[in-house]
């Protein structure tokens, strides 16, 4: 019989593997509103590592330069991965980009297939470009406005009032507003709950059924009170910073 010698057996050993290295975590800039909301909840059901960086948009932390870097148009949220395509950082802004880059990324929440893709991008964006920033006007001029402006009060209220009425025919004939709970659901979610402060939501049983379904899972919950804590009511200095802003 053939003898092996240490030497042979010592090449036949296979290479020592590397440990790898964990991921980096996402670093989300945001504040306790909707819209930050949005992304917290999102990286809470995806349960992936992220630290969150505070922006006091009250103290006016959303101008420094090097959140501008990320966010150009001062807003929160936005996110940095440090884990990118190609292996690369990228930045990401704007809460429906955001959502979208994470539901490709982790390949959740966002469907690949092309028609379930689209119900998904109808609803996202109604959002993004109807409910949210009605919903904002009508939240300021019935809570922040310095005088009392009855028109634009009403205004903004009766159509919040429109659009919630959307969402709850949408709702009579499915549990998510895509038909599986997605992306769609996150960015409304949060919206919803602000609007109903000033509008009975008991007028729209799916609706208020659709809220209370998204507000039971432990993941919205966690996302929910990420930098609540940290909110606290406006000072008419703040004001100054919220309010009124023009081109820098």
């Amino acid at each position: 019989m053939a003898r092996t010698s240490a030497k042979t057996l010592q090449r036949k050993k296979a290479p020592a593997r590397k440990a790898k290295k964990p991921a980096k975590p996402i670093a989300l800039y945001t504040w306790a509103t909707p819209n930050g909301h949005k992304i917290s909840i999102m990286l809470e059901e995806l349960g992936v590592p992220y630290e969150v960086h505070a922006v006091d948009i009250n103290k006016g932390e959303q101008f420094a330069p090097a959140f501008l870097k990320i966010a150009p148009n001062n807003r929160i949220p936005a996110i940095m991965d440090p884990n990118g395509p190609g292996g690369r950082p990228i930045s990401v802004f704007e809460s429906g980009a955001i959502l979208q880059y994470l539901g490709r990324k982790y390949g959740r929440f966002y469907p690949k297939d092309a028609r379930a893709q689209v119900q998904v991008e109808e609803w996202l964006f109604w959002q993004v470009g109807g409910l949210g920033p009605m919903a904002g006007q009508a939240n300021h001029f019935r809570n922040y406005a310095a005088e009392d402006m009855p028109y634009p009060k009403k205004r903004y209220t009766d159509e919040v009032h429109r659009l919630l009425g959307v969402m709850n025919k949408r709702l009579a004939t499915r549990k998510y507003l895509a038909g599986a709970y997605s992306i769609a659901d996150m960015a409304c979610w949060s919206w919803v709950l602000s609007a109903s402060k000033y509008t009975d939501l008991a007028q729209f049983p799916h609706l208020a059924a659709w809220k209370d379904r998204v507000g039971a899972r432990k993941a919205v919950q966690r996302g929910k009170a990420v930098a609540a804590d940290l909110r606290k009511p406006i000072t008419d200095a703040d004001r100054k910073i919220l309010f009124g802003q023009r081109a820098r």
